[in-house]
């Protein structure tokens, strides 16, 4: 059986990890896997949209697989060195494709799931999520970009108590924090997942791309030099088809019909 189940429908690609029975948890061979898909998408020029969600209803990912770290204590640093070499790797690509990244969550999300779905541009969780750190619960710190996004999504404050405490949110606390954008009833995740990842794969993927590399940059640039992004960034984009597509339809007041180019 694979650890991840990569689909393609049409323009739309759904990457599911698929260990149900150790509630997704990710091994050395998930990591490994995640990093090659993520090279791959990234090369894709023809897709519009990812969504990356689990198998099952109990977990979209664990995180680490906890027993892989027990079988080998002396060489314990080593496979984490290699299984965080992967996953980075994989992450990063996610988090820089220029197309939409949909995080459909459909149970417990915990370690480094949580800087899977963190990385991802939009998140649904269905109403039977529940996201806790669990790193100090083991003796470990966060990886796989926690520390990252979730400082950055929650701020220092909530990141410090979240990890250090290993709080338990629930789905309407994880959207009342800002972890995610969506809560959903548990059986209509996949269909309101799917209907969002067709309604973007049909708009202006550039364009797309564009904000996502815009909103990253904003808290690093000066208001300037943010101000002189967006000035190139639109100026890129009135050139491209879907610009000029936007602009006349707009003008003949018609619905635009976007090619993502």
């Amino acid at each position: 059986m694979s650890v991840i189940l990569f689909e393609r429908y049409d323009d739309i690609a759904w990457l599911t990890l698929n260990r149900p029975q150790a509630f997704n948890a990710m091994d050395a061979d998930t990591m490994r896997g995640l990093s090659e898909i993520a090279n791959q998408c990234s090369c894709d020029k023809t897709l519009r949209a990812l969504v990356i969600t689990g198998s099952g209803d109990k977990a979209f990912s664990a995180g680490g697989d906890v027993p892989s770290f027990a079988s080998d204590p002396d060489n314990v640093d080593r496979l984490l060195m290699d299984m965080t070499t992967y996953l980075h790797s994989a992450i990063s690509r996610f988090s820089r494709l220029p197309i939409p990244v949909i995080g459909a969550i459909n149970g417990m999300t915990a370690g480094a799931g949580l800087g899977l779905m963190a990385c991802c541009d939009l998140v649904i969780a269905s109403d039977t999520a529940r996201f806790t750190s669990a790193y100090t619960q083991i003796g470990f710190s966060p990886d796989g970009s926690t520390s990252y996004y979730l400082t950055k999504q929650l701020g220092p404050r909530r990141a410090k108590e979240f990890f250090i405490t290993n709080r338990v949110l629930d789905a309407q606390t994880a959207l009342d924090w800002g972890l995610v954008n969506r809560v959903v009833p548990a059986e209509k995740l996949q269909e309101i997942t799917s209907e969002l990842a067709h309604m973007l794969a049909s708009g202006p993927t550039q364009a797309y791309g564009q904000v996502k590399s815009l909103v990253d940059s904003a808290l690093s640039e000066t208001l300037e030099s943010q101000m002189e992004l967006e000035a190139r960034s639109i100026t890129e984009l009135s050139k491209t088809q879907d610009g000029q597509e936007g602009v006349k339809a707009f003008m003949e007041k018609r619905p635009a019909q976007f090619k993502g180019c």
